[in-house]
């Protein structure tokens, strides 16, 4: 399993954001370079990380090197768009979608020389994710299987199930109760069925 640090984070916290979806996605092929080829690999992204692995896929394709599987979390299809405007917020605008997804620690929020360090960095996955434009009639041929809760404010059950047409090859949509964190409650059942996808690499049809 490889999981993926942007830069601006952790341990690459000293390098600059990148700004743009595409640019992140043609990084992240680049990195992955050695691990694909004789090797199956599937992808898994949450939220902007679901839109980049889309990239990420169509990106590997250009490369002959299409992976397994895709599995899309938290985010409606990549020609859903819009009109958001979160990055172009003051930092108290920011805190508060923070609030509304109900996903960051609340000792985080109400950390103001925290909240200093963070919020450039989100800023810049807000501006990354809500300036992408997916090209016209896009597509992978790997299965997509999409995973969403059904009371998530960024998705609705419609926007993910438009994943469909994304794809050349089997879609899948999984419905979970919960908003845009749905995974916290439900890792076990997600885990399973990103096993049962994966095994033998035959993912449903339908």
């Amino acid at each position: 399993m490889l999981a993926v640090q942007y830069p601006g984070r952790q341990d690459r916290r000293a390098e600059p954001c990148i700004e743009t979806v595409e640019v992140l996605a043609d990084r992240i092929v680049t990195a992955l370079g050695p691990w694909v080829g004789d090797k199956p690999l599937a992808l898994l992204g949450h939220s902007m990380g679901a839109t980049l692995a889309f990239e990420v896929a169509r990106g590997l394709e250009r490369r002959g090197t299409a992976p397994v599987a895709l599995f899309a979390s938290g985010r409606r299809a990549p020609s859903r768009y819009r009109d958001d405007q979160v990055h172009l917020r003051d930092d108290d605008g920011i805190v508060a979608e923070l609030q509304l997804l109900s996903g960051t620690d609340s000792r985080l929020l109400g950390n103001e020389d925290l909240l200093r360090l963070v919020i450039p960095v989100i800023r810049a996955d807000y501006k990354a994710v809500e300036t992408y434009r997916c090209e016209p009639g896009a597509q992978v041929s790997c299965p997509i299987t999409v995973l969403v809760g059904d009371s998530d404010p960024k998705a609705t059950i419609e926007e993910a199930r438009a994943w469909s047409e994304h794809t050349t090859g089997a879609f899948d949509l999984q419905v979970y109760p919960g908003g845009h964190f749905y995974l916290s409650t439900h890792q076990d059942e997600v885990t399973d069925l990103i096993s049962a996808r994966l095994t033998g690499y035959s993912p449903p049809r339908g």
